[in-house]
């Protein structure tokens, strides 16, 4: 068999940028949008791309500041939606790409959630505590 490897860069489109965003999308179950700096993008919602040729305000101003946005958008098909974007960076630091999933995080209201419910963050602190092993 001949595998081919996946190039990344500023000018890879859509097509090309599939395979990483669907890597992303089959890990965290959501919808994913990316785009190069130069070329639009994919957008990724239920285990099919919607579109090669998206872009969309955040990943643009992630592109744009070269770092990590939380933001709802207030434009788009995510508008009113919390979502989190970030740059790749070629090796001089430079974001030649952004990628984007909505932040489920952002859209749960942690208080209301588990207000009622005090004892889950000792449950959890005590089930992560039993995992570490000390030396």
């Amino acid at each position: 068999m001949n595998y081919l490897g996946i190039t990344l860069t500023a000018n890879s489109t859509g097509e090309e940028i599939e395979p990483i965003a669907k890597a992303i999308h089959k890990i965290v179950g959501l919808p994913v949008t990316m785009r190069t700096l130069n070329r639009r993008g994919v957008r990724i919602e239920k285990g099919k791309v919607l579109d090669y040729n998206y872009s969309g305000p955040i990943l643009e101003k992630a592109l744009e500041m070269n770092a990590t946005v939380r933001s709802i958008p207030k434009t788009g098909k995510y508008t009113g939606i919390p979502v989190v974007v970030t740059t790749i960076k070629n090796e001089d630091g430079y974001g030649i790409a952004a990628i984007g999933v909505v932040d489920v995080v952002g859209t749960i209201d942690l208080g209301t959630a588990f207000g009622d419910y005090p004892n889950i963050v000792n449950q959890v602190s005590d089930i992560l505590k039993s995992r570490i092993m000390v030396p």
